[in-house]
C-alpha cells in the first residue's frame, strides 16, 4: 500500500475493453498516450498500478495494467480514479505562463491593496476557456476567469494569485456601472 504526499489525478477509469483485463481511460493529461511516462498510478486505496500498454480510442484510451488479465478483473476497476505523486510532473517542461491544476488549488486570491477573495478550490474546463473556482470562509463559491486580464500574477512561493477584481467579476465597476440595471424605455 502507497500513500501519496502530494496526489495528482491523472486518469479516471471506465468500462471493460474486451476479455483479456484492458479497460477505457479517461486520461487528464494533455497526451493522454503518455499517461504511462509519469510512473506507476495510485489510487486512493493504495493500490498500485503499472502500465503495460496504451492506445487510442474515440475520446478515451485503451490500458492493460500489470496483473488485470480477464474482463472481470477489469470490471471491478470501473470507476476508479488513478493519481500520481506530484513531483513526477516535468515542471522543465511547462511554458513562462503554464501551470499544473494542482499547483494553483489553495493559492489565496488577494487584490493589490491586499484584500482576499478566498483560495482556489478548483480548476475548471467547460469548453470556453479556464475557470478558477474560489471559496472563502463563509462565503459561497465563485468562478473567474483565469485570463492574463483578471490573473495578474501567479506566485506560487508566497501562495498567491494578484486578481483585477473587476476584470475577474468579484465587484462592480461603480465607474463603468457594470451591474446597474439598463435604462427602460418608456411610451
Amino acid at each position: 500500500m502507497t500513500t501519496l504526499k502530494n496526489p495528482v489525478l491523472m486518469a479516471t477509469i471506465g468500462a471493460a475493453q474486451g476479455l483479456r483485463g484492458e479497460v477505457r481511460l479517461k486520461s487528464y493529461t494533455d497526451d493522454p498516450t503518455a499517461l504511462g511516462d509519469y510512473g506507476h498510478l495510485h489510487s486512493d486505496d493504495g493500490r498500485v498500478f503499472e502500465i503495460l500498454e496504451v492506445r487510442e480510442a474515440k475520446n478515451v484510451v485503451i490500458v492493460r495494467f500489470r496483473g488485470i488479465n480477464d474482463r472481470t478483473a477489469a470490471e471491478a476497476l470501473n470507476g476508479l480514479e488513478l493519481f500520481i505523486e506530484r513531483d513526477n510532473l516535468p515542471d522543465d517542461d511547462l511554458e513562462e505562463d503554464e501551470f499544473f491544476y494542482a499547483d494553483l488549488e489553495g493559492l489565496e486570491a488577494v487584490d493589490s491593496a491586499g484584500k482576499s477573495y478566498g483560495s482556489v478550490t478548483g480548476v475548471f474546463d467547460f469548453g470556453a476557456g479556464d475557470l478558477l473556482e474560489l471559496k472563502g470562509p463563509g462565503r459561497r463559491p465563485v468562478l473567474i476567469p483565469f485570463t492574463e486580464w483578471s490573473v495578474l500574477e501567479i506566485d506560487l512561493e508566497a501562495g498567491k494569485l494578484l486578481v483585477d477584481p473587476v476584470a475577474a467579476g468579484l465587484v462592480d465597476d461603480k465607474d463603468e456601472g457594470i451591474g446597474k440595471s439598463f435604462p427602460t424605455k418608456r411610451k
